[in-house]
């Protein structure tokens, strides 16, 4: 019986009496259907032939998409459909699709290809770890029903990135593992009964015929495990080669089929010793780390997807005094809903009704809940405990923070941290010396024993471990941030543990950081008779009115009368000037005003002028945040150089540096002049800088690394490589002790690594290590580097 031909795109049998062909590198190749032909003859037509060669695995089965069916991605068009699952901004449009079918890098690098053919695609990045596809497009040059339609035709199917599609997924990759372990876990325990009783010589007046019978019951159990459990492993293997790079997978794949075909010539021609055993073995054990990283890797990102599901799925909107339940994703900004005691808030917004505790402990870390009023600002997914909110939107659920968050999250995965990226360079260059020595161990061995000569050359594969080089460092960084994600410490590059664990030195600014930046108005001091008290506050108040700095909000509440301001023009780090009856008017430090300050006091002083006459001085306090205290002690006792940095000129600068001992103090520097500043220490050391405001943004995002606070302006925000959310400056202690555990942990792991294979390589050359001792020796020291790396998803502050 003659064996069906496979289609040369999928891999399924192909029908009786078709006769689908396309030429492919020179070849006529048969294809099952028409949609592998057309899909096949498109690859071709593009020049992407070069797939076919460099793939690891056979593609998906193209099902042909009706008209009616290919119509229904056009509804992904629909602007109430995009406002699910897009990001928009004011020049382009991004999305994260769910992509089914991606099994290695040749399949990425086949949707990059095609896709970056299409006019307005900005950006494309293919990650087959998580089965994502990030894109950035200019949405009046192409439509995303246009992209998804052109990954539609290379066979992959792709659609909007949802939690449900997403768990699907991971569980058919979760049965796929459990499916090859088991067989294997079975096999290997039949396989071992028969080979504890061969080689523990406990038949030794056994005719030979039964003995040859244990050898062939092993040899047929341990092919399904070779074929089927091990195949991801051929694979990868066979990736790495077509790609001419060095993977660890390679000599685990040689190791396997050397001692397979051996063991079955041996049973085939009853000669030699058989080694069923170490094969089934060793692919159980390999299998089991492999889903061990698998579920530390899932359990990091769970902590996006749990967010995502912590967002209400509908909302009380208030209409008059009518309640109407509705979708919480419809509210829209400037509608007024209502939490009752004990739901979850839709979106972000400002209580306009009502006061009650929120528990915000999913986005902040922080356990107590927090006494929210009138004015006050509340985020999705956070819980009201107490009493019932009326809410004004401020933001959609797709422009909330807990959004924003899984935004980030997303993008931080997508690149890899200069130490990962060393660790894999070194586990390659380790699996070419390995390849070596296994063949000088064997050329030697040829002349010493040339019986021993393969065995001892396969427990020289089987021992060595380059996994752990290869697999600990990616799994102690993803625990690491799935950790500190959970505690309200938001990591938006991929560089900052690395280098935050050498950081020696730590910058502040002083207003909205160290302190609350709730500034009040203590005292007012008038000196123009002209001018009365409230006038003064008047007139403060409307050149701040469209100031975003704290000190404004200390104006805006005091003012009574408007006050018609011409020319306002912001100075940062200086003040506010403006034109009142045809005069300059002057709000801002004393040197700005350019007036000799009357008084001296320790608080904040604000001088307000008209054509440089002293109109009012105002007397600022701003209340020191309780966590400093904390962080700058941690500083001191750690030998961190602290440094406060800022842009007021005034005494308070001066007794917050007594107050926390700080050991360096500048202050009265303007924006340009602090990068100017922190640019020149870090031609020194590494620098980490600390702010929340406007005026910190170009010093934020020059420094080696920053952290903003999720009280800070936007710019600070996206100009910061970490996000503290909430107000807890303690939190950069954990960050940072976090980070040098990380290190010190890729360390022990790198360390253990290689120590295990100084011992075990002479060891093993020397004919020391039996096979099946080498297969638990290696998987040993995987798992010991893997859970040595699970510690840190269970650290706790």
């Amino acid at each position: 019986m003659t064996q069906t031909a496979q289609c040369f795109h999928c891999g399924e049998p192909n029908p009786a009496h078709t006769h689908y062909q396309v030429k492919i590198n020179g070849n006529n190749q048969d294809l099952c259907c028409p949609g592998c032909q057309a899909v096949a003859q498109m690859i071709v037509d593009n020049g992407a032939s070069s797939y076919y060669q460099h793939r690891s695995a056979p593609a998906n089965k193209v099902e042909m998409l009706l008209p009616e069916e290919l119509q229904q991605l056009e509804y992904y068009d629909v602007d109430k459909i995009q406002e699910d699952y897009l990001k928009k901004g004011t020049q382009f449009n991004e999305i994260t699709l769910s992509v089914e079918g991606v099994t290695c890098a040749a399949c990425a690098w086949l949707i990059e290809k095609q896709l970056r053919r299409i006019p307005g695609l900005l950006f494309i990045n293919v990650n087959t770890t998580l089965q994502r596809i990030a894109l950035r497009w200019d949405n009046k040059k192409v439509k995303l029903s246009q992209l998804l339609k052109a990954i539609q035709a290379i066979g992959y199917k792709a659609y909007p990135f949802q939690i449900d599609q997403e768990e699907l997924f991971y569980k058919q990759q979760t049965q796929a593992y459990l499916r090859r372990l088991g067989l294997a876990g079975l096999a290997s325990m039949q396989i071992l009964m028969f080979a504890i009783a061969l080689y523990g010589d406990f038949f030794s007046s056994m005719e030979i015929q039964f003995v040859q019978y244990f050898r062939w019951v092993s040899f047929i159990l341990a092919t399904p495990v070779l074929l089927y459990s091990a195949q991801p492993f051929y694979l990868n293997a066979w990736r790495d080669i077509k790609h001419r790079t060095l993977g660890m997978d390679i000599p685990i794949s040689i190791a396997l089929l050397s001692a397979y075909v051996a063991s079955a010539y041996a049973t085939i021609f009853a000669q030699g010793d058989v080694y069923f055993e170490s094969v089934s073995m060793f692919t159980f054990l390999l299998l089991l780390g492999r889903s061990l990283e698998l579920r530390a890797r899932r359990k990091a990102s769970e902590i996006s997807n749990n967010l995502l599901r912590l967002l209400p799925i509908m909302a009380t909107l208030l209409d008059g005094e009518k309640q109407i339940l509705i979708p919480a994703k419809m509210l829209k900004v400037g509608q007024i809903f209502l939490v009752k005691a004990g739901e979850r808030i839709a979106t972000d917004g400002c209580i306009i009704s009502g006061a009650s505790s929120i528990e915000e402990s999913m986005l902040t870390g922080e356990s107590a809940p927090i006494r929210k009023k009138n004015n006050s600002y509340v985020y999705a997914a956070t819980v009201n405990i107490s009493s019932p909110l009326t809410i004004r939107v401020e933001k959609t659920t797709q422009d909330s923070l807990i959004n924003d968050i899984i935004h980030l999250q997303n993008d931080a995965q997508m690149h890899k941290p200069h130490i990962e990226i060393l660790a894999t360079q070194v586990s390659r260059y380790f699996v070419g010396a390995l390849l070596i020595i296994a063949l000088l161990t064997y050329i030697s061995w040829l002349f010493i024993d040339a019986d021993k000569a393969f065995w001892i050359t396969l427990s020289v594969l089987v021992a060595t471990c380059p996994c752990a080089l290869s697999l600990a460092t990616p799994t102690a960084l993803t625990c690491a941030t799935a950790n500190l994600n959970k505690q309200g410490i938001l990591i938006k590059k991929h560089h900052v543990l690395e280098t935050l664990s050498a950081i020696k030195h730590i910058i502040f600014d002083k207003t909205g950081t160290l302190t609350k930046g709730n500034f009040k108005v203590l005292q007012c001091t008038t000196y123009a008779n002209a001018y009365s008290k409230q006038q003064c506050l008047d007139i403060s108040a409307q050149i701040e009115s469209l100031s975003e700095h704290p000190i404004a909000q200390a104006f805006h509440c005091l003012q009574v009368e408007k006050i018609n301001l011409n020319e306002i023009q912001n100075k940062p780090g200086q003040g506010i000037q403006a034109r009142y009856q045809n005069k300059t008017l002057k709000l801002g430090h004393a040197l700005f005003c350019q007036i000799e300050p009357p008084i001296k006091s320790s608080n904040l002083l604000i001088y307000l002028t008209l054509n440089n006459q002293l109109l009012a001085i105002f007397e600022l306090g701003d209340e020191l945040r309780s966590s400093a205290k904390k962080i700058l002690q941690y500083c001191t006792q750690n030998n961190i150089k602290s440094t406060l940095l800022s842009g007021d000129i005034s005494m308070r600068s001066d007794a917050l540096v007594q107050q926390l001992n700080i050991d360096i103090l500048c202050k009265g520097i303007s924006p340009k002049g602090k990068l100017a500043y922190i640019q020149k220490i870090q031609r020194h050391e590494l620098v980490l800088m600390v702010g929340d405001g406007i005026n910190d943004a170009p010093v934020l995002a020059g420094a080696h690394v920053s952290i903003a606070l999720s009280s800070g302006t936007d710019i600070a925000k996206n100009s910061a490589d970490v996000i503290l959310l909430g107000s807890d400056l303690s939190k950069i202690i954990i960050l940072k002790d976090t980070a040098q555990k990380t290190v010190r942990i890729i360390k022990q792991n790198l360390a253990w690594a290689m120590l295990y294979n100084l011992i075990i390589v002479p060891l093993a050359v020397s004919g020391h290590v039996l096979p099946y001792i080498a297969v638990l020796g290696m998987s040993c020291s995987s798992l010991i580097v893997l859970s040595n790396s699970l510690r840190l998803l269970k650290e706790k502050h």
